[in-house]
């Protein structure tokens, strides 16, 4: 996770953006905890590899929103306005994403011939943290904005860019 925040940091500059792309994190584990809990399955190696494979998607999320959130204040927005925006816009591709990576490994979460034994964690842990991390995230994370970004609101981080072409005469 420490990797994760460093890279988040270079791409935001902001450590207050970094950790609010990572709030995510734990509501996708949750869910994977919770499917591995009701089909009694225990944390195996491949399990443990689902739930790296299910934060990378997680941060992924994040910056989607964040991203967007950030382009949406720059231009002028108010921060209020721009997060519920945010939430708005990207709610559909997160939950297509969502949808379709459950869908892609349902026969390998409930298989049950050889090889299963594998195959059933990591699906099990990625169909689980992907069904209720990007419902919490859209849920959770304007909200934690609008209480961390409280300073910023209705303010541009940085000014936008002036697209006229200047000529020197």
């Amino acid at each position: 996770l420490g990797l994760i925040l460093i890279l988040l940091y270079g791409l935001f500059n902001s450590v207050r953006d970094s950790l609010l792309v990572l709030v995510a994190i734990p509501f996708s584990a949750a869910g994977g905890v919770i499917a591995l809990y009701l089909t009694g399955l225990d944390l195996s190696v491949s399990a443990a590899i689902g739930f790296v494979s299910l934060f990378g998607v997680s941060v992924m999320n994040g910056i989607l929103i964040m991203t967007y959130f950030n382009g949406l204040v720059n231009s002028g927005m108010p921060a209020e306005e721009a997060m519920f925006t945010a939430a708005e816009k990207r709610m559909r591709p997160l939950l297509m994403t969502a949808l379709s990576a459950c869908i892609g490994l349902l026969p390998a979460a409930l298989s049950h011939g050889i090889g299963s034994q594998v195959q059933r964690p990591l699906a099990m842990v990625v169909v689980g943290g992907m069904l209720l991390g990007p419902i919490m995230l859209l849920v959770v994370a304007p909200a934690l904005q609008m209480v961390f970004l409280d300073k910023r609101r209705g303010k541009p981080r940085v000014k936008p860019m002036d697209n006229t072409l200047k000529l020197d005469e």
